[in-house]
């Protein structure tokens, strides 16, 4: 395997984890489920201060959403699994961007 294989690969792990974290734990500061209607409430604060956690906690939003629907409404499996390319696809974009800040900031050689 190369080593940017091995790269890619720690970053979509890092990246579905990195998301997972941050469900979980605005799960436990709001006791309320994160969801892309956070967006919904229109220009306020609330919905600036969601953007960025949207951001990194959207493949585990996607993959849970899509999971459910699969299971309560037998969608497509075609919809299953694009909906999972995309989650995966998001969740390797923004561990990349993790890991390359981290390394900016010295945190990972």
């Amino acid at each position: 395997m190369s080593a940017e294989s091995l790269q890619n690969l720690f970053a979509l792990a890092f990246g579905f984890a990195v998301a997972g974290l941050c469900c979980s734990g605005y799960r436990v500061l709001t006791s309320r489920l994160p969801s892309f209607g956070l967006l919904a409430t229109g220009p306020s604060l609330g919905a600036i201060a969601a953007v960025p956690l949207l951001v990194f906690a959207a493949p585990f939003l996607i993959m849970r959403n899509t999971l459910l629907a699969y299971a309560l409404e037998s969608r497509r499996f075609e919809f299953v699994f694009l909906a999972t390319l995309i989650a995966g696809f998001w969740s390797l974009m923004s561990g990349l961007v993790l890991l390359m800040s981290l390394q900016a900031c010295g945190l990972l050689a």
